[in-house]
């Protein structure tokens, strides 16, 4: 008899021996199944690796996925059956509706025998973070770095937003994976930190955003990862927490520290989104986070 999918996948997770902050070797299957765990990814880009080389063949270019996502990381080192449909891009209401020509709505891939599920989502969500970028972007160009034009133009829109749209569409999209895929351990990441959390030294030039919108922004991301966290403790989800993880691996670190790539002098064709370590990193942590008693 086969064991229940969250024992199976616990079982699973704990033959994880490769996954290293910087890096995945190739792990054991998973323990006491006679099959492959069977995975399903949704997400965007930070769930599809964006932006780092090399892409997915399998994957619809559009969608910018590539071959070291850390949902494919995650698959190896458990040996796991890995349906991934993360697309660069991807808002809440392309789970169930076609993002692009051609590209199925995520949710069609998830099956009542699905036995894990893993997603990061809500920050393309009515365009929130984005415009939240570029705005105090072309704030700390124009003002040469200093004060805090953005929050001073901006203030509590973009939570309010996140609050009174991103929360709820997070929560109402967790539920209905629930509702597809009963038996499957699901567990939703939160993204890894952009900004530091205050203005450092030679940061403005690889991300131009005023000393005092740093902070803004990142109590902006908390407050994103803060609603996926709150819908997930709603709805019987595991959240995986990247704040102290990811801590020291912002944007604004050299290279080879960093896990976020700057809007400028980075390293990937897709700016302000993970580097192959920070595909790592979110693999390593969910690991971690999944192989808890």
């Amino acid at each position: 008899m086969r064991m229940p999918a969250q024992h199976r996948t616990v079982a699973a997770l704990a033959a994880v021996t490769g996954i290293a902050a910087l890096g995945l070797g190739a792990g054991p299957a998973a323990a006491d199944a006679s099959e492959p765990l069977r995975y399903v990814a949704l997400g965007d880009s930070y769930s599809a690796g964006s932006g780092v080389l090399p892409l997915d063949p399998g994957a619809p270019l559009l969608c910018a996925r590539t071959s070291k996502n850390y949902p494919r990381l995650l698959a190896t080192s458990l040996g796991a059956k890995l349906t991934d449909v993360t697309c660069g891009g991807a808002q809440t209401k392309d789970f169930t509706t076609a993002q692009y020509p051609g590209v199925a709505p995520q949710f069609d891939a998830l099956k009542s025998d699905t036995e894990l599920v893993t997603l990061t989502i809500g920050g393309n969500d009515n365009n929130t973070f984005i415009s939240a970028i570029l705005a105090c972007g072309t704030s700390g160009v124009l003002s040469g770095g200093k004060g805090s034009p953005c929050k001073d133009t901006y203030g509590n829109t973009f939570k309010d937003q996140i609050e009174s749209k991103t929360y709820p569409a997070i929560k109402a999209s967790l539920n209905q994976i629930k509702a597809r895929s009963p038996k499957a351990e699901v567990a939703i990441l939160g993204y890894p930190w952009i900004t530091p959390a205050k203005a450092v030294p030679g940061c403005f030039a690889k991300m131009p955003v005023a000393e005092g919108d740093v902070p803004y922004l990142r109590d902006l991301q908390a407050h994103l990862n803060g609603a996926a966290q709150r819908a997930a403790s709603e709805t019987g989800t595991t959240f995986v927490d990247m704040a102290a993880a990811s801590d020291a691996h912002d944007a604004c670190r050299p290279a080879g520290e960093r896990w976020i790539e700057p809007v400028l002098f980075g390293t990937n064709f897709v700016p302000v989104h993970p580097n192959a370590a920070g595909e790592a990193g979110m693999a390593a942590r969910a690991a971690e986070v999944l192989n808890l008693p």
